[in-house]
């Protein structure tokens, strides 16, 4: 349970610091790092004069690869470091820059800002930043939603699912996981180019989130200020979701604040026509934004609690 200790660590020491800009700026971060490796596999592996089963085949494997040196230098790590309570602290902080507490918060919350003081220009550059659809044809409801739908899912994405993946393994469960998760968002996806190349890192991606996402939509329940609706919401919709793993965060967080989230929106211009969830509420407006960060703040605190918990009591 040492581990369950390391991620308090990690989890205290972003919310205190973040990862700082010029830190960034300095030596890029964990994540960049694993992209330029995803990025060097895609360019050399994944040929378009290939067929479709040899580029699914060279998926496998540099999906493998990647998740394979991540797990390797997180295990020669750990192996170093020395045993005790300095290990957990040493475990903590090497954690740290793979748990995105602050920053989804900070995001999130200068969405809420400019949005709240009726700066929809301001508004839609800052949602841009966080979600993939058009920011230009949204509106309130449209910028406040993609905004809770981002908060929602990142925090299973970026912090429960990382923190618990380190509080089982340690370095090597988070770095491994952190592997899982850049590869399926740079070539998990469904294009032409990435529909057989990123099907491993999709498949993977769902395996690896299945017990975070629904750990996050509970936390949601538990912190709730409609609890009831949050619950009933999640159970009923979170398989609606086009997603086997963000219904049941979004869902929850639907319920929580009483509005429908998710719905049709805008992709490069080519429209998507994803069921709602909570259809028949009201849709979200800026304050909702606000009331949404009051549970996710709440639930990563519910959830360092457990964590801190399992580790010393």
């Amino acid at each position: 349970m040492g581990f369950a200790g390391a991620m308090v660590v990690a989890m205290a020491v972003d919310a205190l610091l973040g990862w700082p800009s010029w830190l960034f700026a300095r030596i890029g971060h964990p994540v960049t790092w694993l992209g330029r490796l995803i990025g060097v596999i895609d360019a050399g592996w994944n040929r378009d004069s290939d067929p479709p089963a040899l580029r699914r085949a060279a998926g496998v494997a540099g999906a493998s690869v990647v998740i394979a040196i991540s797990v390797a230098v997180g295990w020669m790590l750990q192996v170093l470091l020395p045993t005790g309570w300095l290990q957990i602290v040493l475990v903590g902080v090497l954690s740290w820059p793979l748990v995105a507490l602050r920053s989804l918060h900070d995001h999130v919350a200068a969405v809420a800002a400019p949005l709240l003081a009726g700066d929809i220009a301001g508004a839609r550059e800052a949602v841009s930043r966080i979600v993939g659809r058009d920011p230009t044809a949204l509106d309130e409801a449209g910028i406040a939603r993609a905004a809770i739908e981002s908060l929602a899912e990142n925090a299973s994405d970026g912090i429960v699912a990382p923190v618990f993946w380190g509080a089982v393994f340690g370095l090597p469960g988070i770095l491994g996981y952190k592997a899982i998760n850049t590869l399926d968002s740079m070539i998990g996806h469904r294009s032409e180019r990435h529909e057989a190349f990123g099907w491993a890192a999709a498949r993977i991606d769902d395996l690896a989130n299945f017990i975070p996402a629904r750990l996050t939509g509970f936390l949601f329940v538990l912190l709730a200020p409609r609890r009831s609706e949050a619950l009933s919401c999640m159970t009923r919709d979170a398989r609606r979701h086009r997603s086997p793993n963000a219904g049941w965060p979004e869902a929850a967080m639907a319920g929580a604040l009483g509005v429908r989230l998710s719905g049709p929106r805008i992709y490069h211009g080519s429209t998507t026509d994803e069921p709602w969830l909570n259809e028949g509420a009201r849709d979200p407006l800026a304050r909702d934004i606000a009331e949404a960060l009051t549970v996710y703040r709440r639930a990563m605190l519910l959830l360092a609690g457990m964590l801190a918990i399992l580790a010393f009591a």
